[in-house]
Order: C-alpha cells, then sequence, then structure tokens
C-alpha cells in the first residue's frame, strides 16, 4: 500500500492515499489501522482516535493504545492518557507497547505539573537493565527528560547519556538535548550556517550582478564603437560629396571658359563691311595660280618609271 511508504516522508499524502483506501475497503481493519496511523503522523489527532478505535473494535487488540493516549495528550485531555494507563489490560500488551504506554502516561502527569510523580512513574526495572531494543533508549530519554522537569540537572545528564549510548539508530534527540546541557546552542550554529549560505548566496548574487553590468558596458562600448564607426563614415560621405561638388564647379568654369573661346572665335568668322571683295580676289588669285602649275611638262607622266623624266 502507497501509505505505507509515504507515511515516512510525507504523512499528509499517504493519509491521502489511506483514507481513498478506506472508501473501497471500509470494514477491512488493515486499512482502518493505516488511517490511524497517518492521520497520528499527519497531526490529525480526532481521526486517528477514531480510526484506531474502530481498528481494536474490528480485532479486540489494544495494539496502538499508547498512540490513543498521545493524540490525547495532544488533544489537551492528559487526565485522559493517565486513565487509559491505569485501565489497560496489561497482560495483552507485548513488552514494547507497554513501555511505550508508560512513557506517555509519565509524559501526561508532568503535562499535569506532576514533575516528581512522573519521575517514579518511570524508574521501573526495564529502566535499568541491559536491553539494547529501542524502548529501551526511548525510556532513559524520557527517564532524563522527567528529571530535567524536575530540577534534577546532573542527573538528567547522565541518563541521556545513557539513553545516547542505547540510541543506535538514532531515534531520539539525546545527543542533542546534552550539548545543549553543556551550553552549546545548535540553533545559534544552524543560524550562522544559515548566514554563511546566505551570504554565499548574496557573494555570487553579486557576482552575477557585476559579470551582467561588465557585459552591458561591453555593449555601450560596442554600441559608441559602431556610432563613431557610422560618424567617421557619414563624414567620409560629406567630405567626398563636398570634393565631388567642388569637381562639378571646376567642371563649369571650365566650360564656362570654352564657351567664351567659342564666342571670341565666331566674332573673328564675322566679316567687317567692306571687304567681301577683297577676300574674292585673294581666292582667285590662288585659283589662277593652279591653273598654270597645271600645264603639261611640269609634273610626271603617270606610267614613267620611277627615277625618269619626260624629255
Amino acid at each position: 500500500m502507497a501509505t505505507g511508504y509515504l507515511i515516512d516522508d510525507d504523512a499528509p499524502l499517504a493519509l491521502e492515499h489511506a483514507i481513498a483506501a478506506r472508501r473501497l475497503a471500509s470494514r477491512i481493519a488493515s486499512v482502518r489501522e493505516a488511517v490511524g496511523l497517518a492521520a497520528y503522523r499527519a497531526g490529525e489527532w480526532q481521526t486517528a482516535i477514531s480510526e484506531l478505535r474502530t481498528y481494536q473494535r474490528l480485532t479486540g487488540r489494544q495494539t496502538h493504545l499508547a498512540v490513543l493516549a498521545d493524540c490525547e495528550r495532544a488533544l489537551g485531555r492528559p487526565e485522559k492518557a493517565v486513565d487509559m494507563f491505569r485501565a489497560a489490560d496489561r497482560a495483552k500488551l507485548t513488552q514494547t507497547e507497554a513501555i511505550e504506554l508508560l512513557i506517555v502516561a509519565a509524559g501526561a502527569r508532568g503535562d499535569l505539573g506532576q514533575k516528581d510523580a512522573a519521575v517514579a512513574m518511570l524508574q521501573v526495572k526495564e529502566l535499568t537493565s541491559e536491553a539494547t531494543e529501542p524502548w529501551a533508549a526511548r525510556l532513559r530519554y524520557a527517564y532524563a527528560d522527567a528529571l530535567l522537569g524536575a530540577g534534577r540537572t546532573e542527573e538528567a545528564r547522565e541518563w541521556f547519556s545513557r539513553s545516547v549510548e542505547a540510541d543506535e539508530e538514532g531515534d531520539t534527540d539525546a545527543a542533542e538535548r546534552l550539548l545543549e546541557l553543556d551550553g552549546v546552542n545548535l540553533e545559534d550554529d544552524q543560524e550562522d550556517d544559515d548566514e554563511d549560505a546566505e551570504g554565499g548566496e548574496d557573494a555570487e548574487a553579486d557576482d552575477e550582478e557585476d559579470g551582467e553590468e561588465s557585459e552591458e558596458d561591453e555593449s555601450d562600448e560596442d554600441e559608441d564603437y559602431d556610432d563613431d564607426e557610422e560618424d567617421e563614415e557619414d563624414d567620409d560621405d560629406y567630405e567626398d560629396d563636398d570634393d565631388f561638388d567642388d569637381e562639378e564647379e571646376d567642371d563649369d568654369e571650365d566650360s564656362d571658359g570654352y564657351d567664351e573661346d567659342d564666342e571670341s572665335d565666331d566674332e573673328d568668322d564675322e566679316v567687317e563691311p567692306g571687304r567681301v571683295g577683297e577676300g574674292d580676289e585673294d581666292d582667285d588669285e590662288i585659283d589662277a595660280d593652279a591653273g598654270s602649275a597645271d600645264q603639261p611638262g611640269d609634273r610626271p607622266a603617270a606610267d614613267s618609271e620611277p627615277g625618269e623624266q619626260r624629255s
């Protein structure tokens, strides 16, 4: 059943599984027992009492009498726990069950303010036995706690030490109680460890922030560098445009000079009035000279060899 696997690690979830099983099989004793124990571990005291009493009716056993008595203590009814101890049929209880019920009853006495009575209840023969069962460590621990409640600190320290020796499984916190009696505050040490852990986390967070800031600075520098490059390119383009404009102005000036030369040539070509005849006379003289040059005997024959002259 899932309840058995979860009860030590997640009692509330174990209780949910047990209740689900009870819906399907409410008359099975083991199911009611599972619900009761899961409710006890989850702190559901009243549910635990109801289910475990149902289990007792179904089986006739008093297996979990100590759990029932402890639930009564948790609900603020220690006198009922004492009454359950008195009314128990010890012949039907195993040694472990009887010792557990005794421990709960002694605690109930302490709840009622009966400190010395609690110490006296726990002074049984099993307290000084050489037993190695788990109940031995729990009995010694309960006795040490009762002694401490009664103001008998040195004796309490001795029995906490004996509980540590018997507690091979670490079921109790007897070792921590011993350190507290010696003046060692475990809570302060835990707080210091937590502060150190927080300091380490803060340092890591600061390093991450510094890294992010440096990355942002590098990004800003890259952006500034890109902006500078863009400004330089714009300046180069602007200078190229200025040079191009200057060249166009020079070309325009050259073209203006060329136009002036054309105008002067046009002025030279214009003939002054009264000189038209003179030009014609010159042309006639040139034509006359050309005619005299074309007379026979003045040029080589077309069919003569090179170097020969016609006689």
